[in-house]
């Protein structure tokens, strides 16, 4: 087992209220519950020695590590996901035989909240004999907490504070204590089969009762069946089908089915830099990525994920106001609790030692005027606003426009939530014009009443102040904040959004100077840290998002050969299961948090994009 694999060898799995990541050599090195933003169980993904490890590997006889020094590697591991599901396979190839650990979360309830989560790992041999190894090490809160075991033959009860887990074997798997872990071992022949499940519940709760074969058979079945007859539901029928169907599937796992909101990504402290300080917890719902997923789930048909965070976002406004003063904050946890205090965990040694491991968020209290613009986006989206909202929740949103009004020319943090100081972000101003645009189309489809006038007269003024001071003479580009000659592949959302046409010469131009300052080999970076400082040490890699919503606008504007170029190209940095981090480092290693619901959700715009303008021009033969 390696310490600190790769941030791609991971394939994810959950039950749409919390998640866990297992590497490709079968070790489940995240976990928190009973919720995504919830503390740790399982952290070794930040620190091998004090995170927390539950590791089901294939341990030949005599047989040294995968890649060990001075011998021929005798394990040799694949991993998938079963097609168009949420069930994970670790396959295990040896010279004596080939194993597979089978991993999956049951989704039983998941619109009520519990603080009870189960992770099933079902071990089976297909070929030969495999000698399976389990290495069950919680360390709960972050490493923080002592726990105490209690081992009963073919079950463990692990008692931390506050919260307990019980590991339970079925078949011929025998555990035994190691300290206040556990060990177990089992050898299987081809058809044999045994399995383990953690159950995570709080303090004191009773252990579930010992599971049998066939009742996990049935969990695996019913599992399946669920994720079928979910992404059945996607309307999608492009070339791309099996990576938008995957990409739909992550931020479905992603969301959290009691409140509907989605959180950014399932991991804290992943860096931007391998050994850098850019390390942050993403475990939350930012407005802005969680409208921009909602429509594209919308756009594939999933209705009903899309009006749910929409009574969630609806519920933030009618609250009546944020913490700092504003209509809204950035982010929130999932149940829309706006504190997130940000702490370092110094106890933890961070991936591959890239330090300091934050839990919580400082950006919350951010000014961020460009949320206003995706919230009300989301809230426009067909699925008349009406029918979710309801006539107060449509005054909760006319109220914020208005505010907007006298708000939406002031300095911002920006969308990257640098930490250098506010400017006069030009991606602010368009997505302020962007609400006030989706707002007045509302109240005039809805026969809502709204002060229009005053709206329209706001809108036009954005408008008007992008083109001059957002403009650069000079690069002949819309420039990331007023005063500066800087490019930002934010604004690469000014077509997606309907500011401009794709077709512009002010956009073709933009286009062209971001391809030529900010486009490596069709990856695209979000700005140069040289040129506008952030206030942060250190570099980081392509931002994947920008990568994807640079394919739209190469489409939508008809580069259509380039467009379909740099997209495949971009697909061949996913990881062996279809899952992308928030960046790609300089020799194409995936980096950030992980997977992010951002990359996921930009890469399915892309793929409809360009879906459409191909089909378009063949239509024109």
């Amino acid at each position: 087992m390696r310490p600190y694999p790769p941030i791609s060898e991971h394939g994810l799995i959950g039950d749409l209220q919390t998640c866990a990541l297992v590497s490709s050599e079968g070790v489940l090195n995240w976990f928190c519950s009973p919720r995504f933003d919830a503390p740790s169980v399982f952290a070794a993904l930040l620190d091998h020695d004090r995170g927390g490890y539950f590791a089901i590997t294939a341990d030949p006889p005599g047989a040294a590590a995968v890649g060990g020094p001075g011998s021929e590697a005798r394990v040799v591991t694949r991993q998938l996901y079963l097609a168009d599901t949420a069930v994970l396979i670790t396959r295990f190839l040896t010279r004596e035989g080939v194993g597979e650990v089978v991993d999956f979360m049951p989704v039983r309830d998941p619109h009520t909240a519990t603080d009870r989560h189960q992770v099933v790992r079902v071990l089976r041999t297909v070929r030969g004999s495999v000698r399976f190894a389990l290495e069950c090490r919680p360390r709960f809160d972050y490493g923080r907490a002592r726990h105490d075991l209690a081992l009963d033959g073919a079950t463990a009860r692990f008692e931390g504070p506050g919260i307990t887990a019980h590991l339970q074997a079925v078949g011929p798997l025998t555990l035994e204590a190691d300290g206040g872990d556990v060990r177990g071992s089992a050898t299987l022949t081809a058809g044999e089969r045994a399995a383990v499940v953690l159950t995570v519940c709080d303090a004191g709760g009773e252990a579930p009762r010992p599971p049998n074969a066939d009742e996990l058979t049935e969990e695996f079945a019913a599992v399946r069946r669920f994720w079928h007859e979910w992404i059945g539901r996607c309307t999608y029928r492009g070339r791309w089908q099996q990576i938008v169907n995957r990409s739909a599937i992550t931020l479905k796992l992603m969301t959290y089915a009691p409140t509907g909101a989605p959180i950014a990504a399932a991991t804290m402290g992943l860096p931007e830099e391998e050994g850098g300080e850019r390390n942050w917890d993403y475990r939350y719902t930012w407005v802005r990525d969680a409208s921009l997923a909602v429509r594209s789930m919308r756009e594939l048909g999933f209705a009903e994920e899309a009006n749910a965070f929409r009574n969630w976002l609806q519920q933030r406004l009618q609250d009546g106001g944020a913490p700092n003063g504003e209509p809204l904050q950035i982010m929130y946890r999932v149940d829309g609790d706006p504190y997130l205090t940000e702490e370092v965990l110094d106890h933890l040694a961070g991936w591959r030692g890239s330090f300091p491991v934050r839990a919580g968020n400082g950006a919350a209290g951010q000014l961020q005027l460009d949320i206003y613009g995706e919230a009300v986006y989301a809230l426009a989206q067909p699925g008349r606003t009406g029918d979710v909202a309801g006539y107060d929740g449509w005054l909760s949103s006319a109220a914020v426009l208005d505010w907007l009004c006298d708000n939406w020319d002031r300095p911002d943090e920006g969308i990257w939530e640098t930490r250098g100081g506010q400017q006069d972000f030009t991606y602010s101003r368009l997505m302020c014009w962007v609400a006030l645009d989706r707002g007045i189309r509302q109240a005039t489809t809805l026969a809502r009443p709204a002060d229009v006038a005053r709206w329209t007269a706001a809108r036009d003024a954005i408008l008007q102040q992008i083109m001059t001071r957002g403009w650069s003479e000079e690069r002949q580009a819309f420039v990331q904040h007023y005063g500066t000659t800087v490019l930002d592949a934010s604004l690469l959302m000014m077509p997606l959004v309907g500011f401009i046409t794709p077709n512009d010469p002010r956009w073709l131009s933009t286009l062209e100077a971001m391809d030529g300052e900010l486009v490596s080999d069709s990856l695209v970076y979000r700005y140069d840290p040289a040129a506008s400082p952030d206030g942060l040490l250190g570099s980081e890699g392509t931002f994947s998002l920008c990568t994807f919503l640079y394919v739209y606008a190469l489409a939508r504007a008809g580069q259509l050969d380039q467009a379909r170029y740099a997209f495949d190209k971009m697909l061949t940095y996913a990881n062996h299961v279809g899952l992308f981090a928030e960046e790609i480092g300089p020799t194409g290693e995936q980096l950030g948090n992980f997977p992010q619901a951002f990359t996921h959700l930009a890469l399915i715009a892309a793929a409809l994009a360009l879906d459409t303008e191909l089909d378009r021009a063949a239509s024109r033969g």
